[in-house]
């Protein structure tokens, strides 16, 4: 990695850390107020897997709409879980992740699907702390 890339992978993980509250409040703000099921943790983490081994927002909807089709656990349709998740994915995660792109020069699709992981993350934290906290 040459100098030139060493510092837009600095601007962008700094942007990436300045971004963090707003992913927390995000993910939790979604638990904490939208229609879903008995949902396990251990549904959610294979998401944070699934966005974990992936390099594609689209394939992390996609499983999230087939998780909705198996059973209601992931809520449905408008105020649901999973619908928000993924307007939050379409919507704030990735306006944050164009402006840390643009102002860092890097790419935007890995600034966005690491933001996505990480808002994921913390929302596998936050679902814990619901089902036992």
């Amino acid at each position: 990695m040459n100098l030139q890339e060493q510092k837009v992978e600095l601007q962008i993980q700094k942007g990436i850390r300045q971004a963090e509250d707003d992913l927390v409040l995000w993910i939790q703000e979604a638990l904490d107020t939208t229609k879903y099921g008995n949902l396990e943790e251990s549904q959610f983490r294979n998401l944070v897997r699934v966005a974990d081994t992936t390099d594609s927002a689209e394939v992390i909807k996609n499983f999230i709409r087939y998780q909705v089709g198996r059973d209601e656990k992931w809520g449905r349709g408008k105020g649901s879980l999973a619908e928000r998740i993924i307007q939050d994915i379409d919507g704030n995660i990735k306006k944050i992740a164009q402006s840390i792109a643009e102002s860092s020069q890097g790419e935007l699709k890995q600034v966005w699907l690491e933001l996505i992981r990480r808002y994921l993350g913390y929302g596998s934290r936050h679902l814990k702390y619901l089902k036992d906290g």
